[in-house]
């Protein structure tokens, strides 16, 4: 099962009438209840199972006793308390990138899904007990919906606990405004995974399995489509959980903010995976001094968050080099333009933005950071002798009327980033029309997706790319 997948939606559909006919006070039990179908569903061992259980025991434990020790003068047991219980609860992440790190061929590990985002939720969760911002659950049955909710555990966002809590355990009426907005973003996620992501990937894996063959504009034309397929992959999945969550009448927070609009690498990290980045913001960044203790620490902290960050993402010198090349850009922003004045002009600053990204995104894609070096130097040292022919170009994964489509998807896609940039809702827009319009809408956009959709031999839908992480 996956998020693409008809029985998810065969699930979603048989969850709805009994979460809306069963009393509001139990209806967070339906919500439970299907995170275990979907859990058990995409499963391909049992101690997956197994890990996640004893993890939201072991947490929930933690945050018990971190609770009870929350008002104590003791600085040092609380803080000794906290560290055991991230710990404990981080451990099985750790192990995992520990072997994957030093042993890079290792394919054969038993590791839940999702563990990369419940643990950093797990941890905010515990360190926000120990700082007294929140209290610990007691319901355990409440606690593990919180971090196994199903439309997000497998690729966020990254929920914090007074965010989504209230949400989930509170009942909530049967609006038709959530339905139809919960459907028109499913449409939008569909759109986005099966029109752009997916098609794009054929391109995508082409060149980089086979980069040695390829120099200049075929390698540039690979960076700048792996930057939409990955920006609209992870997007799609972030909508669809979005989607499927306002079906129950749950609101799940923004994670990206056109980050391709971006005039600096600081500002894009704003706008991209916003529930990560405001997480290292939070638990890394401001813990290690933030800003406060001159630019020297400032500096070493931004480095240090940008660490973590890679190897959150992965564990291998590829995903260091792309936290550093994030990290260190930041810094030169800094130096360059000191209190935040610009030197450049704003469109300059956004393609010279975008190029690092997407160099950044080149190592991250390539098998190993050697590949990833190789590929953008043989991108510079190509681009001018190596013009693109149409004929080589159509034999490389993606023929004339795939690229036909794709063109006019991401087009789609800018117009409405645009639209949203302006300030323009064109969904309260949509909404605010006859019933009729809204539903013919809705069923074109269905039937376009179905008809030119990434479907058939070459497509794998089920694969979302931050699911791999």
């Amino acid at each position: 099962m996956s998020y693409t997948s008809w029985t998810y939606y065969a699930m979603i559909a048989l969850l709805l009438p009994v979460y809306y006919l069963l009393p509001k006070k139990l209806r967070w039990l339906v919500l439970l209840a299907g995170s275990m179908l979907f859990y058990a569903a995409i499963l391909s061992h049992p101690l997956q199972a197994v890990i996640l259980i004893l993890t939201i025991l072991i947490s929930y434990v933690s945050a018990a006793v971190i609770g009870k020790k929350v008002r104590s003068k003791n600085i040092v047991m609380r803080r000794s308390l906290l560290a055991a219980g991230i710990l404990l609860s981080a451990l099985p992440l750790l192990i995992w990138r520990s072997i994957l790190f030093f042993s890079p061929g290792r394919q054969s590990l038993i590791i839940p899904a999702g563990i990369s985002f419940y643990t950093l939720q797990i941890i905010a969760y515990l360190t926000d007990i120990h700082k007294g911002k929140i209290r610990a659950e007691r319901n355990l049955l409440k606690y593990a919906l919180f971090i196994s909710y199903f439309p997000q555990i497998i690729q966020g966002p990254i929920p914090r606990y007074e965010q989504l809590s209230k949400a989930l355990f509170a009942g909530h009426d049967l609006k038709e405004e959530n339905l139809i907005g919960g459907m028109q973003l499913v449409v939008w996620g569909f759109f986005l995974k099966l029109m752009i992501a997916d098609r794009a990937a054929l391109y995508v894996n082409t060149v980089f399995a086979s980069y040695t063959e390829h120099t200049g504009l075929y390698i540039l034309l690979a960076g700048i489509l792996y930057s939409l397929q990955l920006y609209t992959d992870f997007l799609s999945c972030t909508v669809l959980a979005q989607g499927v969550s306002q079906l129950f009448g749950i609101r799940l927070a923004e994670n990206f903010d056109h980050p391709y609009f971006a005039d600096s690498v600081r500002a894009f990290w704003r706008r991209w995976h916003i529930s990560l980045s405001s997480w290292l913001r939070d638990y890394i960044y401001i813990p290690l001094g933030g800003s406060r203790r001159g630019k020297g620490r400032r500096y070493l902290n931004i480095l240090a968050v940008f660490l973590v960050s890679g190897l959150w993402h992965g564990a291998g010198m590829k995903y260091i080099v792309w936290g550093m090349i994030h990290g260190v850009s930041q810094i030169i922003e800094d130096i360059c333009e000191p209190g935040g004045k610009k030197i450049l002009p704003g469109f300059l600053r956004r393609i010279l933005t975008l190029i690092i990204v997407m160099l950044g995104w080149i190592i991250f894609r390539a098998d190993t950071l050697k590949d990833g070096i190789r590929m953008i130097g043989l991108l510079f040292t190509g681009i001018l002798r190596d013009p693109l022919q149409t004929s080589a170009l159509f034999s490389l994964g993606i023929n004339r009327r795939e690229c036909i489509v794709l063109v006019m998807s991401v087009l789609i896609l800018w117009l409405v980033s645009f639209l949203q940039e302006k300030g323009i809702q064109i969904r309260k827009w949509i909404n605010a029309r006859h019933f009729l319009i809204r539903w013919v809408l809705c069923l074109l956009c269905i039937w376009l997706i179905w008809i030119c959709g990434a479907y058939g031999s070459g497509f794998n839908t089920a694969d979302f790319i931050y699911g791999g992480f």
